[in-house]
Parts: C-alpha cells; structure tokens; sequence
C-alpha cells in the first residue's frame, strides 16, 4: 500500500486529491494532508511517505521553494497545478510527474504507476545515504554521516564542538584535539546537522550549543569547551540568544 501526503494550500483540492486517491483502487491511501507548507515540512522531517503530492501556488511558499526546504527527499514528488508552464520546472526539480487540476482520474492513474515503478527501483547511493543521515548507532549517541571524497564518514554528534569553513572545504573541531577536514561547504554541512544542537552563527562558523562555556555579549564571542573563540555575528545575536 502506497503512503500518500498530500500539500495544497485549498482545503477543496484537498478533499478532491484524497478521495480520488482513496477510490481509484490502487492500493494508495492519504497518511496526512497539510494545508500549511510549513507544517508539512515539520511533519516531512520525522515521516516518510512513499509519494508527496505537492501544490505549487501556495502563498506562503511556493512547491519548489518546498522541494528546497526539504531535509530529506528519499520519495517521488507529484506536482499538482493548475497552469501546465510549470511542467518543465517540475521535471527540473526531479518531480516524478505532475498533474493540472482539476484532475484526470486517467492521468492520475498513470502517476499512479510511475510512482510504483519509482519505488520498486533498488535504493540508489544517494538514497542510501540520505537515510544514513538520522543514524543512529547501537547507543544513545546519535551519528552524523557526511560523504566526502567518495567515502563516507560517521561522526557521533556529541563529539563535534564547531564546525569551521575554508572555501569550499569545511573542518570539523572534535573532542580531545582531534579534527576532520571534509570537501563540503559550511552550509552542505549546516543542512546535515540538527537544528536543535547547532547554529551557525557567522559565515564561517557553526557551533555545537551543548559545547558553549561562556558568551561575551559585548564583544560577541563564544568560548567553547576547548576554549576556543568563536564569533557571533551581529545580525545573528538575537536568532542566537533566543536558542537559549
């Protein structure tokens, strides 16, 4: 059975989107419907459905700002519009198809397959390791896991105390003096780490919160466990205090 959710800012699309999901007997049903974007994504980052049927006029923030803010993107994406000229950008962002509203209940059959067909594929690398990133090791201690040079690297979370940028390369400060330099950007990097536990609070900085000792407010600085100093930026102090 294929786990649908579905994202549209109209309560009607909604309702007409779920009953023909839930009658065209395809052995798809609706998980969860949103009609806040930004709960989906809340919701997108603990649950994850088998497609994502997704609007792309919402007021708020169109589909493909969504497909942007998305952590994890391990399901087909169905496009739902009402205006065709946003074929091209769908397939562009890797939608496995779209639809034009109203919908067809033939079209919406054949999305039907490529959604199976898509899900039946054996699990590409990439998929593999976006799924390696929320893993959790025999222990309480969650891991961190980062591709670089072709490898990947699993880094316990709570051994990280910041995370510093050089270009297009990224060094990542550990417990006990040990560090790692990765071939990713600060913000690849910033994308992977938990919003909870992390904050980056300058260009070229993201600190592990759970590892601050103190914070000068006048002169904007953390001291970190290992006594290293690390700034805040001034348009970040407020974002910053408000962790606390």
């Amino acid at each position: 059975m294929i786990k649908a959710v579905i994202v549209d800012d109209e309560k009607k699309a909604i309702e007409s989107l779920s009953w023909e999901l839930n009658h065209c007997k395809q052995d798809i049903e609706v998980l969860e419907s949103f009609d806040q974007p930004e709960k989906a994504l809340e919701y997108l980052k603990t649950n994850i459905p088998d497609c994502l049927f997704l609007d792309i006029q919402m007021p708020t923030m169109d589909g493909f700002q969504f497909i942007r803010e998305l952590e994890i993107r391990n399901f087909p994406i169905v496009i739902t519009t009402a205006y065709d000229e946003y074929a091209i950008e769908a397939l562009k962002n890797e939608a496995v198809d779209y639809l034009l509203k109203p919908i067809d209940s033939d079209d919406l059959y054949e999305t039907i397959k490529k959604v199976k067909k898509y899900n039946s594929k054996p699990m590409s690398i990439d998929k593999f390791e976006e799924l390696l990133l929320n893993f959790k090791g025999n222990g309480s201690q969650e891991k961190v896991t980062i591709n670089s040079d072709g490898k990947l690297i699993f880094i316990d979370i709570d051994d990280i105390l910041f995370v510093q940028s050089d270009g297009n390369y990224s060094t990542i400060f550990l417990k006990n003096n040990q560090k790692k330099v990765i071939t990713k950007k600060l913000k690849d990097i910033n994308a992977i780490l938990p919003k909870n536990s992390f904050f980056r609070t300058h260009n070229s900085f993201i600190v592990n919160l759970n590892k601050i000792k103190e914070f000068l407010k006048t002169e904007r600085y953390l001291i970190m466990e290992s006594n290293h100093k690390i700034p805040v930026a001034r348009q970040r102090k407020s974002e910053f205090l408000d962790k606390f």
